[in-house]
């Protein structure tokens, strides 16, 4: 007798540990299994008393308050945001929560969110050119008692508000949470309350399950974990109130530590070949590109603390940087065609623009003001650099017009001869601060170095501010404002692009940051790679094909800027 109560007690030892079975309350809930990897489906089922509503509570272990944070420019927002909001220094939260209900009614509202387009477009009363939906959590005094004791680790006012702010914010979400509900490319709002997507249809509920059956209490929730939770994160489920288990997600790729994402390295190295050789060919954008595919591609988080704009920035300069570095030894030393009093010019006031004045940029700028106000300057360059190719202002750039026409025959005569063509080279007439002059092809330039390196100022500044090399100002500039032809204004943006991403980059890490380390080596294999393949595929262009390349650039960035989402 006493040999088969022990055999019982074994068995049902054994199967609360593969099956841990939690009774409380009348709650009764079982896990299956505590260890899992980013990204799976965790199920919970059991049953609680008959006619009760249906809570189920997934909190990380990890928690946050604003006093943990090591960045600069964190602690200040986080002062802002604090007063303005409803919490303190002190007030911690889970890092990822999320309220699983059959009655999500009790905490919040589906309501319209509008979203994208200047700051100055408004649709009856509200900004924003496009329009959809997002769960907008509710007050804390408008939770009801029974609400408010469902919320497990979050207990006061303080934490409710920080909690609205870390899932509502742009700013909290890119700070805190990590994780990113999006509609198209554009992320909206963080998951936090959840119900049963085949009821709802909800684009937040996607992958969450909740079935109920109010008469017997049983229920069955299954949950889709974030994809890009931190490895070994361990997580408490409570069930109406009542903690059931626990269980741990394991890493599911190759985990980027600063970039706080799971991404095959070799992913990130063909983007930057791609962007490398673009940049290269043109000079410009190579690190706004770089930076939206960071954000659309790689998704670039950043740590819990810091802001995914202090990781992305920092890591992009390995492009802006190495890059030019790859194309530069073909346009200096074999082809011979870098201006270098303005390329020298160009680059210190951009890296005294970058390191010094592009810090107070970042700090007292309204970045949604400055974008637009970009946007508008590199639409009217873009529009100019078209213009420049009418024949009104090609017979008035006689110089151009003239090199133009020899290349064109030097392309014809190396197609008829299988042979490749060979590009012209700079050769100094006068160099002078004010008045450097050179022959390209034989035709004679004019440019004045001091005002461009004035011009390079606030590009540094533009550097700074978004994490960019510039380019995409200095080709246009010296394009329209320096009349050059595009195949000398590249190498010159290079060279600027490289100091202001010196600059920029030693101003980040002043403040401390950091940039990814596996990001930033797979962004310099890449660049320097694509800014040699981009050198020698320059000239396979004319210099009118350059030029409508570097203007359907500005356009797109033009669009950008002013958040009109092109793939919404």
């Amino acid at each position: 007798m006493k040999k088969g109560l022990h055999l019982a007690g074994a068995l049902t030892l054994l199967l609360c540990l593969v099956f841990p079975v939690v009774v409380f309350a009348g709650v009764q809930a079982t896990l299956p299994g505590s260890d899992f990897k980013a990204g799976d489906t965790i199920t919970v089922e059991g049953t609680i008393e008959p006619g009760q509503d249906l809570f189920v509570t997934i909190a990380s272990q990890r928690m946050f308050a604003p006093k943990d944070t090591k960045g600069v420019h964190e602690t200040k927002r986080f002062k802002k945001e604090a007063k303005k909001r409803g919490f303190t220094f002190n007030t911690s939260i889970p890092t990822l929560y999320y309220i699983l209900t059959n009655t999500p009614e009790k905490f919040g509202k589906v309501k319209e969110k509008r979203f994208g387009g200047p700051s100055f477009f408004t649709q009856g009363g509200k900004r924003g050119l496009y329009k959809t939906t997002m769960f907008k959590l509710a007050k804390f005094e408008q939770l009801d008692d029974n609400a408010k004791s469902m919320l497990g680790p979050i207990k006061s006012v303080d934490q409710w508000n920080f909690f609205r702010f870390a899932h509502e914010s742009s700013y909290g979400i890119n700070t805190i949470t990590k994780e990113k509900t999006k509609v198209g490319k554009v992320v909206i709002f963080a998951r936090s309350v959840l119900t049963d997507y085949a009821t709802s249809k909800n684009y937040w509920d996607k992958g969450t399950s909740i079935s109920l059956d109010k008469n017997t209490g049983k229920f069955k929730v299954s949950f889709k974990t974030y994809r890009h939770t931190p490895p070994d994160s361990k997580f408490d489920v409570m069930v109406n109130g009542e903690k059931v288990g626990t269980y741990k997600l394991a890493a599911n790729g190759f985990w980027l530590k600063l970039g706080g994402r799971y991404m095959n390295p070799l992913w990130i190295i063909i983007g930057a070949i791609l962007v490398g050789t673009y940049f290269s060919m043109i000079g410009a954008a190579g690190g706004m590109l770089m930076a939206a595919f960071q954000v659309m591609v790689v998704q670039t988080a950043g740590p819990v603390g810091i802001n995914a704009a202090n990781v992305l920035r920092p890591s992009n300069m390995a492009l802006t940087l190495f890059s030019p570095l790859g194309s530069f030894y073909r346009y200096a030393v074999v082809e011979r065609r870098v201006a270098w009093p303005v390329g020298i010019s160009f680059g210190a006031g951009i890296f005294i623009g970058s390191i010094w004045l592009g810090k107070y940029a970042t700090q007292y700028l309204p970045m949604k003001t400055y974008k637009e106000w970009l946007a508008i300057l590199v639409v009217l360059m873009g529009i100019r650099t078209l213009y420049e190719l009418s024949p009104k202002v090609m017979e008035k750039r006689k110089n151009i017009k003239a090199m133009v026409k020899k290349f064109n025959e030097a392309v014809a005569k190396a197609k008829a001869e299988g042979t490749s063509v060979e590009m012209g080279r700079i050769e100094p007439v006068k160099t002078g601060l004010t008045d450097y002059r050179f022959k390209f092809w034989g035709e004679e330039f004019t440019i004045n170095p001091l005002l461009f390196g004035i011009v390079g100022l606030f590009i540094g500044v533009v550097s700074r501010s978004f994490g960019i090399g510039g380019g995409f100002l200095l080709v246009p500039a010296m394009t329209t404002l320096g009349a050059l032809p595009m195949y000398v204004a590249v190498p010159i943006s290079l060279i600027g692009t490289c100091f202001s991403s010196i600059g920029a980059f030693l101003g980040y890490l002043l403040n401390g940051y950091l940039p990814d380390l596996w990001l930033t080596i797979a962004i310099i294999i890449g660049g320097f790679v694509g800014g040699t393949l981009g050198s020698r595929a320059q000239k396979l262009f004319s210099e009118k094909a350059l030029k409508i390349i570097l203007a359907v650039t500005l356009f797109f960035l033009f669009f950008r800027f002013f958040k009109i989402e092109i793939w919404i």
